[in-house]
Order: C-alpha cells, then structure tokens, then sequence
C-alpha cells in the first residue's frame, strides 16, 4: 500500500482538519454510488478509507510517523537487537544455522552449548511450542485483529452491509448492528487471525467512524437538520421537501410558522434496537433576495406599531 500521505495528498505537517477535508473531498469523488460502471473507483475509495484510518486516529498516525506501522496498519518487522560476534559487542545480527555450529551464525567461542539452549528458548517464543516436545502443536486460538472502517449516514440508516479488507487481504462483508455509534468498537465472531492445532479463529474488533458531514447531527439514533424555509411558506403553510437520509420527502408545515420551530418526522433517523430514530427537523426563515416594497411597507407599518 501506498504512503497514506501521499494517497490523500496531504503532506506530513498537516493538521487534523487538513486530513478531514482531504478525505471527505476524495471520498466523495470516488464514492461507488458515483461511480457505479467505474470498478477502479471501488479500489480508489477503498484506498482512501485505508489511508483516513491510519491518518484519521491520533495514536495511529503517531505510530505511523514512527515507523511502529506500515500503510496498512501492520506492525513493522524491528529486528533483534544485542546478539554480537562472540565477546565484541558488534551488532552483527544472526542467521538461523541448524547444523553442527551455533544458531547464531559467527558466535565462535563465545556461542557454547548455553547459547544453544537459549536460542532454543527464542526459537520456542517466536514460534509456539512446535519445536519442543518432538513438533506437536499446541492448539492455540487465533490472535483478534484490530480495524477502522468509515461509513456515510447513509449507509447506516439504510443498513447497507459493508465490504472490509482485513489484515492478509480476506475481503468480507459485515452488517453493522442497529445503534452503532460513532468510535464503537464491536466484536465479529471468528474473522481475526486463524488458530493453531485446530484451535478457533480471533476475533475481528471493528472500530466505526461516521464520515465527516454537514447536514445532519447526530442524537444518539436521532438525527437534527436545519431546513431552509420560504417565507411565503412559513406565513402561508404549505407542503416543503426535506432530505432525510433514505431519501427526500414532503412535510407540511403550519401557516405562521417561525424560525427555530422545530418538527419531527418519525423513523427518519438512524437505525435503533426495535425501530428507527426520528429526524428533527427545525425551520428556518429564508428572506427573498431582492427587496419587495409591500414586505417593506408592511415591515415599517409593523415597526411604527411597536414604537407607538
């Protein structure tokens, strides 16, 4: 995978808003909705989602800056550290020898039968018990592995599955669970890391993030919006199209209604244990752009009536 860096075209002093705006902007570009006969945006989208999940998470990009991470959010090979040559010190590194000599390569003199014996103990720590105990197995369960995954409102309130890459490149789709709130982590059962000697597979711990937005705030399953409204609709009443996130629909709205009033719409917010939330939807007064002599008459015959 590529510098997650260079995939948003940020560069490294970038502020966190920096990064956001990058991904929204990247991401709606190659959103599949937008794209649907292009597959190389699907790939595209999906890199990018990759990329804000390092980028996106304080504690990830500071392990990347590091080096603890790669692109993909895999920990990086470090090395052994303090084996030398026999008595000098020098950080020769080793090779793994399995004949006649120590398992140290160059250990000389210095690499008897003890140094044998514990690289044996290495041996047994980096790689289970299979070397003990004439190559059995011990059944071991399978690591959990951690990831991010960034989803629009409208995905979740339309309950989409949604398609993951996990660590090794195993794509999988998962449900998410009614009431999932941004920053939840949930276990999915068996999707980590296979198990040794027959043992069960890890687990899968899957962070979620709400795409950044700027319609809707999120309640809980509750959504609020803000809905611009013509002034002769809030005088007169009348029916008003609002964009809910499973699409548009019509509400009516009473004759003098004011700004801030504030109505709500019924199952139109996201999904919930045993339902929907609700959408909030609250009014506000949208003046013409050009000035109109009766308002404006009618607006000063108002302001005599109060200085009166």
């Amino acid at each position: 995978m590529r510098n997650p860096y260079d995939i948003l075209g940020v560069s490294k002093s970038a502020t966190e808003a920096d990064i956001k705006k990058a991904f929204r902007k990247l991401a709606k570009q190659y959103h599949p909705d937008r794209n649907p006969e292009d597959a190389k945006a699907k790939d595209k989208f999906a890199e990018v989602n990759a990329a804000y999940e390092i980028l996106g998470a304080a504690d990830k990009r500071a392990q990347f800056d590091r080096g603890e991470i790669d692109g993909e959010g895999k920990p990086r090979f470090q090395g052994f550290e303090g084996f030398g040559a026999g008595g000098g010190g020098a950080r020769e590194g080793f090779s793994f020898g399995f004949g006649g000599g120590s398992p140290f390569g160059r250990g000389g003199a210095g690499a008897g039968a003890g140094a044998a014996g514990a690289g044996e103990d290495i041996f047994s720590h980096l790689f289970g018990e299979t070397l003990r105990g004439g190559g059995r197995t011990r059944a071991m369960r399978g690591d959990d592995v951690e990831a991010v995954l960034t989803v629009d409102i409208e995905s979740i309130a339309n309950e989409e599955k949604q398609r993951i890459t996990l660590p090794g490149g195993r794509e999988v789709e998962v449900t998410l669970p009614p009431g999932v709130a941004d920053g939840q982590t949930v276990r999915l059962r068996g999707l980590g890391r296979p198990g040794v000697g027959g043992a069960d597979s890890g687990d899968l711990l899957l962070t979620l993030k709400v795409a950044p937005q700027d319609r809707y705030t999120i309640e809980g399953s509750d959504l609020r919006l803000r809905l611009p409204v013509d002034l002769e609709d809030a005088v007169l009443g009348g029916k008003v199209r609002v964009p809910t996130p499973t699409g548009l629909v019509e509400m009516n709205i009473p004759p003098m209604t004011s700004s801030g009033r504030t109505f709500r719409l019924r199952g139109k917010g996201l999904p919930k244990k045993g339902g929907k939330g609700d959408l909030l939807v609250t009014a506000e007064i949208r003046l013409p752009e050009h000035a109109d002599q009766d308002l404006e008459s009618y607006a000063r015959k108002l302001r005599g009536a109060k200085v009166a």
